[in-house]
């Protein structure tokens, strides 16, 4: 099934004043226009993937935004409207006093098609949660989803709404749903008991949701999994770790709990006294981490999962990517430490590792982290060595010698929200991450060649483009050229996606 999309441009543009549309109806990348944002007293901007560009040199002014608002639907309680039979969102930004000085217009658009990469998932029956961050595409997925399920497999689907996102705004659903109903919110803070209500009055198959985010929510989604009701939904937070860390939204995953062992359990485990462990089985049974929007990382047993990370192992996960022949393509990702091992395959040979020195984050977890996970990983004792300097946000934000060092050496600079396990996994999980069936350059190698690049465009050259790399290496790449005062953009898809660096402006 080919990809596609519907996205009602005109109405939106419809809403905003002529002088800041005009120039969206003509720019070359207009099916690609991700919002527009508009501020009092600075000049409109429109925002794509890989660039921002203002649309008019005059500045916003009162009018303006009187007249979006005026062609818009009313604000809710969560400072959100949208455009009658259409899934754009305008968001507000208002003073103490209530008025509005400033509007987010985001577009939404239907992709039909999306789910093909987990469509094996979604017909399974199981709970699935998508993780990812904003923008990168959950919602969209989540409005497939509950078409397929109606249409397709002719399932009772109902869709919990709160900001008409999913169906968008007006009464009468977008037809992006098919036969699924929508459950309109009066208000944010109601999501929890409109859930309840879908379950007990209408007798759903399957329940869609958008953005779980409080802890009655996470108890009603809970609720709803006991009664034996397929959920679908998004959460806040990239990865199943997030959620780990999360104590709101935790008990999506199982919960966390301490439990004291007796002296003997202890010593067979190998372990302190002291230890997490899963409250409950998880409400939602697969996590689906939307890395880029054509490429996923699986979770498909959580509770597994999330008692090996409890356990200080890696969680293994399935990575999916479309090609560029639009095939969906998997790699498995390998097995924690310990795991038993299955019959002997053909490996491919061992990537080269890359060279990481660490500052202000314990030396001995990180290798003890990296030998687990069977990292290809490097961890070197000289600055001078390294092709990557890893550090906390802590030591980062003070900006020691060794951080200006680093910068100064043009050297790519890893920072961890908090010097944990969890935040060392995601790390090494990110450097090691599968790349596709083609090779790329190693990841010492793409730096050097990133490096490389930038010098070039310093001397003269118009532009220079890199060899394709993973999303991590791609953005340790966009990092260095910034820090030159460079531009640089991601081109391509998956896996052949790649850096390209030129002078800003």
């Amino acid at each position: 099934m080919q990809k596609e999309i519907t996205d009602d441009l005109d109405a939106l543009f419809d809403a905003l004043p002529p002088h800041i549309c005009e120039p969206l109806r003509h720019h070359q990348e207009r099916s690609q226009l991700l919002e527009v944002v508009l501020d009092l007293g600075r000049p409109p901007e429109a925002r794509y993937p890989y660039q921002e560009v203002l649309l008019s040199s005059q500045e916003v002014n009162e009018p303006d935004i009187e007249y979006v608002v005026s062609h818009i639907s009313s604000f809710g309680d969560d400072n959100r409207a949208g455009i009658e039979r259409t899934l754009h969102r305008i968001s507000a930004i208002r003073n103490r006093k209530g008025r509005i000085l400033g509007l987010t217009c985001r577009v939404g658009r239907a992709v039909f098609g999306t789910i093909r990469i987990i469509q094996d998932l979604v017909q399974s029956g199981k709970s699935i949660l998508l993780l990812g961050r904003p923008g990168i595409g959950k919602t969209t997925m989540l409005r497939e989803i509950a078409r397929v399920l109606a249409e397709d497999f002719k399932k009772r689907v109902v869709i919990v709404d709160t900001s008409n996102e999913i169906a968008g705004d007006g009464d009468i659903p977008h037809p992006a749903i098919g036969r699924a109903r929508r459950m309109q919110v009066p208000t944010p803070a109601l999501q929890h008991a409109v859930m309840i209500e879908a379950v007990e009055n209408h007798m759903p198959e399957v329940i869609v949701i958008d953005e779980i985010g409080t802890e009655l929510e996470a108890l009603a989604a809970r609720t709803i999994a006991e009664r034996g009701v397929q959920l679908v939904g998004t959460a806040h937070g990239n990865t199943l770790d997030n959620l780990l860390m999360n104590p709101t939204l935790a008990d999506l995953i199982g919960g966390i709990q301490t439990v004291t062992l007796g002296d003997e359990e202890a010593r067979r485990r190998g372990t302190q006294k002291s230890v997490l462990e899963r409250k409950a089985p998880p409400t939602f049974e697969v996590v689906v981490e939307i890395q880029e929007r054509d490429r996923v990382a699986i979770h498909a047993n959580v509770g597994e999962v999330v008692d090996a990370l409890l356990r200080g192992r890696t969680a293994a996960a399935e990575v999916r990517w479309l090609d560029e022949e639009g095939e969906v393509r998997h790699q498995r990702a390998a097995p924690p430490a310990g795991a038993r091992k299955v019959s002997p395959t053909k490996q491919a040979p061992p990537a080269e590792p890359i060279k990481i020195f660490p500052f202000g984050i314990n030396r001995g977890r990180l290798q003890q982290v990296a030998r687990s996970m069977q990292s290809p990983a490097n961890i070197v004792d000289k600055l001078d060595e390294a092709a990557l300097l890893l550090t906390s946000k802590n030591y980062y934000r003070r900006k020691p010698q060794k951080v200006r060092d680093a910068e100064a050496a043009g050297l790519a600079i890893y920072v961890l929200k908090s010097n944990t396990i969890p935040q060392m996994r995601q790390c090494l999980a990110a450097l090691a991450a599968p790349q596709g069936p083609k090779p790329r350059a190693s990841g010492n190698a793409a730096l050097t060649e990133a490096s490389e690049a930038i010098a070039q465009v310093r001397d003269g050259e118009e532009a220079v483009e890199l060899s394709p790399q993973s999303a991590y290496i791609r953005r340790l790449q966009h990092q260095m050229a910034e820090r030159y005062s460079l531009a640089s953009r991601s081109r391509g898809r998956e896996p052949q996606r790649r850096v390209r660096i030129f002078r800003s402006g």
